[in-house]
């Protein structure tokens, strides 16, 4: 599974970039999280999975869906609206394997993180920094983009932690069900007060909005779900260094964009990061 979620995951800002142009960032994601739905509702009516035990549970996987979907993806897509490159706003989201492992040594919720594992989240991390460093604009960031880029990395960094703790297994497509279902209830509202522009059916939006729903949610976002329920949250977590290089490959590959020695040492040493990350032996009760 996980090379597989890095491919999917790393389309997201490709997405955005053919989408946003035609449409506010919100609304996209309303629609987005809107057919989502529906996606996944028809599914559960063909197949008939269980459903998620009692109120409680419900509510976690709520809580869950708005942060992992509404406030991440609202932060990034607003941010990159907003005037921010999509590599910076990688950059920010990419400390979140590093916030995770902080939380996590310090909580001793999980197995605390090894010297090992500090290592490969470390050289990840510099990695990262070579791969994105080249796109950084300068006078880029403001503080109203900057915010909600913040804001995208929190999300995604207390929703995942949050899910670990809180959610039991259940299954995956009735439990991105409910996720989706509260990230829409949030988002629509908030596109309805904030975007201005409006959408415009281009060819482009038509062919980004389908990706988003038929491989980034119901691939990617079911992928996500299952590695955090089978795996570590640091360990899982540390997956996401690997977005931004294989997004800069596809950028080269879909769009000319520059891949120079520098990007190329980053993929190298990143790789290597998250290989000493996800090789240390977990005790027992991590797994």
């Amino acid at each position: 599974m996980p090379p597989v979620f890095v491919l999917i995951w790393s389309t997201g800002f490709i997405v955005a970039r053919y989408g946003m142009p035609h449409s506010p960032a919100l609304t996209l994601l309303a629609w987005r999280y809107g057919l989502s739905v529906l996606a996944f509702g028809l599914w559960i009516a063909l197949s008939r999975p269980s459903w998620p035990q009692g109120r409680t549970q419900w509510l976690h996987l709520g809580i869950t869906g708005v942060l992992m979907h509404a406030v991440y993806l609202g932060g990034v897509w607003s941010s990159v609206r907003a005037g921010a490159s999509a590599g910076t706003v990688a950059l920010i989201a990419g400390l979140q394997p590093v916030l995770t492992a902080l939380w996590v040594s310090a909580s001793g919720q999980e197995q605390r993180v090894a010297p090992r594992q500090w290592a490969g989240l470390l050289l990840g991390l510099a990695g990262l920094l070579l791969v994105v460093w080249r796109k950084l604009g300068e006078g880029e960031l403001g503080a109203f983009n900057l915010g909600l880029a913040v804001a995208a990395l929190l999300g995604i960094t207390v929703g995942t932690l949050y899910q670990k703790r809180h959610v039991q297994p259940c299954d995956v497509r009735t439990a991105n069900f409910v996720q989706l279902a509260a990230a829409f209830a949030v988002t629509l509202p908030l596109s309805w007060a904030v975007d201005v522009a409006p959408l415009q059916w281009h060819p482009e939006l038509i062919g980004a909005l389908a990706w988003s729903v038929l491989v980034l949610t119901l691939g990617g976002s079911s992928l996500l779900y299952l590695l955090i329920q089978q795996g570590a949250a640091t360990r899982v977590t540390s997956l996401l260094y690997l977005v931004p290089p294989c997004t800069a490959v596809m950028g080269w590959l879909l769009f000319d964009e520059g891949l120079g020695p520098l990007v190329l040492a980053g993929l190298a040493m990143t790789a290597a990061g998250v290989a000493l990350v996800v090789r240390a032996a977990p005790a027992p009760h991590d797994r």
